[in-house]
């Protein structure tokens, strides 16, 4: 295969599989100026795609971002045609190992040569889905966070025969994006952030099971307390203060023998019963379900926008990143208060 393209901000992208997440992606390529081919097989493709870059297009109006010029959305029929002349492919259909190599076979039979390959996976390590490629050397990882279009985040993962220029092209290439590229140094499965999520999620579902708390208690605890400190700050900076003046050594020392006490079940999961399952989707309806996908989604990225907008005011954390756009972006201006 020929040499890795440098990559600055790229023309045109391929994203393969219109989920959640690749649809996202999209809304980010061609609010970043990017054109974005896409490929799904599913009937409501176009639809789905288009309804996630109104979104998208609202969030960053109100984030004074609006583009002067978006790149093209293309709903592509075949990987053939998403692929053709892209610097940048993004797979992202279902978590399978399977269909996943599937995908990228189909894939490097039409890809550019000199195109990254990266995949969203959450967790399935590439040095597994890069097993039985022709040109490995240019797949990756790079697993976003919902929403993509607002979520600077993007792990970079790279597996054993993936090369390090790659990589570096891949942290580039997403930095054009205004995305914050944070390069997993060691292959793990779930990688970073989701082996964090999974602890957090199996606690809750045992709290559910053993009818400690409902979904809209357990939510409540987390968007009333520890969230908040979690949108702005992470988890050892936060620990550091809560030791006071005598800093994280301190911390440690007052909680640290708490870690022995049977406080949590985080090494094991509930059987997810189909009893469990209904409880949590009864509870989850009871919670949320006057509110269609959509508008929970709108709320959602209008309270993010708004914790992004305050971050950036005082040069911090997530907010970096939407500054960061904002010099990319001609003719974008921090909207002025209401």
């Amino acid at each position: 295969m020929g040499p890795i393209a440098q990559i600055s901000q790229p023309e045109r992208v391929a994203i393969i599989g219109a989920g959640v997440i690749g649809a996202a992606w999209a809304a980010r390529w061609i609010l970043c100026g990017s054109d974005a081919l896409v490929y799904d097989p599913g009937p409501e493709t176009e639809r789905i795609v288009t309804e996630v870059a109104d979104n998208a297009r609202h969030s960053w109006e109100r984030m004074g971002l609006a583009p002067v010029r978006e790149g093209s959305l293309t709903i592509a029929q075949s990987i053939e045609e998403a692929t053709d002349e892209v610097s940048l492919i993004q797979e992202s259909v279902p978590e399978s190992v399977a269909l996943k190599k599937q995908v990228l076979e189909q894939i490097e039979k039409s890809a550019p040569e000199s195109a990254l390959i990266a995949s969203s996976t959450s967790g399935l390590l590439p040095s597994e889905l890069q097993e039985e490629m022709r040109y490995p050397e240019r797949f990756l990882v790079g697993h976003p966070f919902n929403p993509v279009y607002l979520l600077p985040m993007v792990e970079v993962v790279g597996g054993k025969r993936t090369s390090a220029d790659s990589v570096s092209s891949a942290i580039q290439l997403y930095e054009t994006a205004g995305m914050k590229p944070l390069e997993v140094r060691v292959e793990i499965d779930a990688f970073i952030a989701d082996r964090l999520l999974e602890a957090v999620w199996r606690e809750a579902l045992w709290l559910v099971n053993d009818g400690v708390a409902t979904t809209e208690e357990i939510d409540d605890a987390i968007r009333f307390g520890f969230g908040l400190r979690w949108a702005q700050m992470g988890l050892f900076e936060n620990y550091r203060i809560a030791g006071g003046e005598g800093g994280m050594k301190h911390f440690i020392q007052q909680f640290g023998p708490s870690l022995d006490w049977p406080w949590s079940k985080l090494t094991n999961t509930p059987d997810l019963s189909d009893q469990l399952v209904e409880r949590i989707s009864s509870q989850s309806d009871r919670q949320s379900g006057h509110l269609t996908v959509r508008e929970l989604e709108r709320i959602r990225d209008n309270n993010l926008v708004d914790i992004l907008l305050a971050l950036e005011g005082n040069s911090w954390g997530a907010g970096e990143t939407v500054a960061g756009l904002r010099d990319k972006v001609p003719g974008s201006a921090i909207p002025q208060e209401k």
